[in-house]
């Protein structure tokens, strides 16, 4: 669910004055950087080599035809040589996809023992670079710039992970969240702006009684909830505890059959992210765990407590990282061991198996909350790494996203009476500045974390949103 087939546009800015012979060696050294990048396998989408432009009318109509193609993602513009500025602000002032700034040449060297007049003015990108950006700054289009010689990992990698972000972008405009039940009460940072998050974000957000659930969940059949029972056996290592295998197996198969009437749901509403609350469970006999935890898995974005703005940031940044080491997270205990603070992250049941490090653990637990029957969950210990947790908080007047390095590991303790899955961060510069700013500056205890995504990209994605954030690294 996932999958996507975007490309993005490659258009090179150059002018009628040197004449058409050089024109045509702008666009021949155009085919090769587009073909060579498509070819590399750090390269995640297509390049699509447009024009060459060199008229204002060329500018506006190619960026019109972005703005309406759905399969365009995004614009990657160079300035092989100079490009007179003015031709560009009604095609700059138009565009409304991601636009990203090359900076760079064809050729990596100056060739000191061949230059000429003719070299300087095809080989000109320093001098059409600052023409360029001038009037996107002037026109504060908050676009990307990308600084190197193109046939270099910095320099692709750099473009790589904008076109991820940019990918993102544009997926943020189909992010739809079905709520099951309202918010948890008296829960502040769950609450949101849903009509702004639809202009800002282009997020749906509705509403549904649990009845609309459960009523899907009574159709499904018990030769699917035995079938993918039978298939958990080779996923999943069933760990009984102190129940009978029949308790056991009766639990794991109703949220079997929440899975299953919730997927369904959600496919036949297009929706790609949701929440649920522990409190809004009527008609249902356990609060969905391991049902959840799947979905997740899936590419879902899901937050707790109804938290639809953390369901769909989870969505979102699914999307960028392709659903890899991403997933919802909760702030719940601090280590607060000299040299060792960190704060344990977990959630009463819903941590995204994307983020486990070892083969998760079926278990059946009592929840303790909520006044529901045992319900399945999947336990299990994160991965290890760098990464980056985000937290989207709505402040009244506008939306602000907080960012903050973190150092993830793997906890040694075993911690055989958390019959929950466990994630363990560092929080960067240290524990100290980094929770005080965090709390200083509203950030939330629901948050989404990615090892495969950091803050750079997360920047870049607010600015395309010209949402504010605070980085704390």
């Amino acid at each position: 669910m996932l999958n996507s087939k975007k490309a993005f546009w490659f258009v090179v800015g150059s002018q009628h004055l040197y004449g058409e012979e050089t024109l045509k060696e702008v666009k021949d050294h155009a085919e090769v950087i587009v073909n060579s990048l498509n070819e590399n396998d750090k390269i995640p989408f297509s390049i699509v080599l447009k024009d060459v432009v060199k008229t204002a009318d060329e500018i506006t109509k190619l960026m019109k035809e972005a703005n309406y193609q759905d399969e365009v993602a995004g614009v990657i513009t160079w300035m092989h040589t100079f490009s007179p500025a003015k031709m560009w602000i009604q095609g700059m002032k138009l565009l409304q996809k991601p636009l990203l700034h090359l900076a760079t040449q064809f050729n990596e060297s100056i060739p000191w023992e061949t230059i000429d007049m003719d070299f300087m003015n095809l080989n000109q990108s320093a001098h059409g670079d600052r023409e360029y950006g001038f009037i996107n700054a002037r026109l504060k289009k908050n676009n990307k710039i990308v600084v190197g010689y193109w046939d270099t990992e910095k320099t692709q990698t750099e473009l790589a992970k904008w076109m991820k972000v940019a990918n993102a972008y544009i997926g943020s405009q189909s992010i739809k969240v079905a709520r099951f039940g309202d918010n948890m009460r008296n829960v502040a940072v769950t609450e949101g702006d849903k009509v702004e998050a639809a202009i800002q974000f282009g997020w749906t957000v509705d509403y549904f009684g649990i009845g609309d659930l459960v009523e899907e969940m009574d159709k499904v059949e018990e030769k699917e909830i035995d079938d993918l029972y039978e298939e958990f056996k080779t996923l999943y290592d069933f760990d009984l505890g102190e129940n009978t295998q029949e308790h056991f197996e009766q639990s794991v198969k109703e949220q079997i059959k929440i899975e299953i009437g919730m997927e369904r749901f959600l496919e036949a509403g297009n929706y790609n992210a949701f929440t649920s609350n522990f409190e809004d469970l009527h008609g249902m006999k356990q609060l969905p765990g391991l049902a959840v935890q799947r979905l997740m898995e899936k590419g879902y974005g899901f937050a707790g407590e109804g938290d639809w703005k953390t369901a769909a940031l989870d969505r979102l940044i699914k999307v960028l990282t392709q659903n890899k080491n991403t997933g919802f997270m909760e702030d719940y205990t601090y280590e607060l061991t000299e040299g060792q603070e960190s704060i344990l992250q977990s959630h009463m049941l819903e941590v995204d198996p994307s983020l486990a490090s070892n083969k998760p653990k079926l278990k059946v637990e009592p929840l303790g909350i909520g006044g529901k029957e045992d319900p399945a969950r999947l336990v299990f210990d994160g991965k290890a790494g760098e990464g980056v947790v985000v937290s989207m908080a709505d402040f009244g007047t506008h939306y602000k996203l907080l960012i903050n390095d973190v150092e993830v590991f793997t906890p040694e303790s075993p911690a055989p009476k958390l019959p929950v899955a466990r994630v363990m961060w560092k929080v960067k510069p240290d524990f100290h500045t980094g929770v005080t700013r965090w709390i200083q500056e509203g950030g939330g205890h629901h948050t989404v974390v990615s090892l495969d995504a950091d803050s750079n990209q997360i920047i870049d994605l607010a600015n395309m949103f010209e949402l504010n954030y605070v980085l704390i690294n």
